[in-house]
């Protein structure tokens, strides 16, 4: 029987909620519950926008409300001038008192090497990295995506703001590098907004929680 009718015949049965029995066999935890589970250790926030929606500033935003030790993690590589101004505007936006480590390719173990040390951690982006990953090798996207889930599921000090683009919203690529990374970024932004405790989408410098 296909997971949408079940889904959809768990809600009616239970008045409009849907109440029903997770894979792993235990029930879905209500709402105050889940608050509880996200107080007692670090929460993980997805935040996705478009190219210059404004999503790593409301990224920064948040996350300088953490009281404590806070960490910017940066994806980009300056292979040009014109990203060079850009990971220097980066860096002026970002307030006092942050610690910026820049890991193109291993940001999973970076993430678990620091994530016992800070309050708040900041990774901007997702979809630079996963390009990042693309053109060393293809392959690694599958591994290096599920390490990052494995350490989202994982009890942590710090609350993690993920930085993603939204790239479904525009025209089918014209080549076909182009159409996978499309692919790699839509599956990976939907694993990891699976797994987040939060979700923003960023249009136009305004946030909008969709969970």
């Amino acid at each position: 029987m296909p997971w949408g009718f079940l889904f959809l015949e768990s809600v009616r049965r239970n008045g409009g909620t849907a109440d029903f029995e997770l894979s792993g066999g235990g029930k879905k935890p209500a709402q105050g519950e889940r608050k509880k589970m996200v107080r007692e250790r670090g929460a993980n926030i997805v935040i996705i926008g478009g190219a210059k929606s404004g999503k790593s500033r409301y990224a920064l935003d948040r996350a300088s409300h953490h009281p404590g030790r806070k960490a910017y993690v940066a994806t980009a590589q300056a292979f040009d001038e014109e990203m060079e101004e850009r990971i220097r505007r980066h860096r002026e936006e970002r307030p006092p008192g942050w610690e910026t480590f820049e890991e193109p390719l291993e940001v999973p173990a970076l993430l678990k090497k620091i994530s016992g040390s800070y309050d708040a951690v900041v990774l901007d982006c997702l979809t630079i990295w996963l390009s990042n990953l693309m053109l060393r090798d293809e392959d690694l996207v599958d591994r290096s995506s599920r390490d990052l889930l494995s350490l989202l599921g994982e009890q942590k000090r710090a609350s993690l703001y993920l930085v993603s683009n939204e790239v479904g919203m525009g025209i089918v690529p014209d080549n076909a590098l182009s159409r996978r990374f499309r692919d790699h970024a839509g599956s990976l932004n939907q694993r990891i907004s699976h797994a987040a405790d939060e979700v923003y989408l960023v249009t136009a410098g305004i946030p909008l929680k969709i969970k």
